[in-house]
């Protein structure tokens, strides 16, 4: 018997198929559930008009509760935890497509915001976040005379 260097990933000659295919199949959505469990970067829109910022968060599943809205130096953070509850333990998923685990986004705010105006509502899925920026601070243009 001859010896060989061992490389992961790659199937000796003589075992063309090393496990079942179902197995392959299986943990791959096993993976695939882990990695969903821990990352979660809920998506965003940021919008702007004459008079305010509005930043939108999209972050289904959750309970108002468990989000955190918070603003220091002018960065405004938005952070929390979704959760992974398994209710059926004789539930076998072969698909999970929704993100799970902590998160946190913070933004750098411009000088011209007004810092108590800041407001947030949730309302089905959605954080609504509007800053209304501050009038003494706002650009304005100046006439070449």
């Amino acid at each position: 018997m001859a010896l060989r260097r061992f490389q992961p990933g790659r199937m000796s000659d003589d075992d063309l198929f090393p496990r079942r295919f179902s197995d392959l199949l299986d943990d791959f959505f096993n993976d695939a559930v882990t990695a969903k469990r821990e990352n979660f970067v809920p998506k965003l829109d940021i919008s702007e008009n004459d008079d305010r910022f509005e930043i939108n968060v999209e972050l289904p599943g959750m309970k108002k509760d468990d989000i955190d809205v918070s603003l220091h130096n002018n960065q405004l953070t938005v952070s929390g935890k979704r959760e992974w509850k398994e209710e059926d333990k004789q539930k076998t998923y072969h698909r999970v497509e929704t993100s799970y685990g902590e998160f946190s986004r913070s933004f750098r705010l411009p000088d011209n915001i007004d810092e108590q105006s800041i407001n947030a509502k949730y309302n089905n899925g959605v954080l609504h976040i509007t800053i209304n920026k501050a009038e003494d601070k706002v650009s304005k243009k100046i006439d070449i005379k």
